[in-house]
């Protein structure tokens, strides 16, 4: 478990092979409770090659010394991804 947001990954590995492959991450907020924004790859077990770039978008709160994920939004695609920059550029643009 990690004790503070900077040790928060998504690498998982079963049976010394490196399932989920974090490629990136961005840390949106810091306290008892921590968004993180992840870039990452899953490993195809078949081909044995990592797959398309996916985006994940976690929270985690903070339990006596560790965090624990209590939800997660995965972004299926990077047409998802462009729609969602848009909309929230949409709406920030029609805020100000």
């Amino acid at each position: 478990m990690a004790s503070t947001v900077d040790e928060i990954t998504i690498n998982y590995k079963e049976d010394d092979e490196l399932i989920v492959k974090e490629l990136d991450k961005e840390i949106l907020s810091k306290g008892a409770w921590a968004t993180i924004l992840f870039r990452y790859q899953q490993l195809d077990r078949k081909t044995k090659e990592y797959g398309k770039e996916l985006y994940t978008i976690r929270r985690y709160q903070k339990r006596g010394d560790s965090y624990n994920q209590k939800s997660k939004f995965n972004i299926s695609s990077k047409d998802q991804a462009s729609k969602i920059i848009a909309i929230l550029q949409k709406w920030i643009q029609e805020s100000e």
